[in-house]
């Protein structure tokens, strides 16, 4: 999946060699959404590390990523991650072209808006109210 955030870079790591084939480096968007801003870690990998060169602390861009996740077996028990790798980095500019749909992230697919709060059937905003304890039938 394709999806974009918009903010300012709040921090920018040096490059890592993890493995002889696989190399990354990490940098922090500070996003505002809502009343406190919140401090999103993306990655680039292998020859996109050099994206953020360009740009510094400070700096407001809009990053195009992919969500990725995987799990794997540690002694028995299985474990799973999830990276926001990230595979362009765009100046963001105050007059320039803005996000559709009017928030600092969004689902970058052909036409798609920002993911809705009831994109998925599974979740909802907000718990039902309940009028009453009369009307609740829990047994605690």
């Amino acid at each position: 999946m394709a999806y974009e955030a918009t903010g300012r870079l709040h921090e920018i790591f040096d490059e890592q060699q993890v493995s002889e084939k696989f190399r990354k480096r990490e940098f922090v968007l500070e996003v505002v959404d809502g009343q406190y801003p919140e401090h999103i870690k993306f990655q680039l990998v292998q020859d996109k590390t050099a994206l953020i060169d360009p740009y510094k602390v400070g700096d407001e861009v809009k990053i195009s990523f992919n969500l990725r996740g995987r799990g794997f077996n540690k002694n028995g028990q299985m474990l799973y991650f999830t990276n926001l790798e990230a595979w362009r980095i765009e100046a963001g500019t105050g007059g320039g072209a803005a996000p559709q749909g009017g928030g600092n992230f969004q689902q970058s697919a052909p036409r798609a808006a920002a993911p809705a709060a009831n994109s998925n059937p599974n979740l909802r905003a907000s718990a039902a109210p309940i009028a009453s304890d009369d009307d609740n039938d829990l047994p605690f």
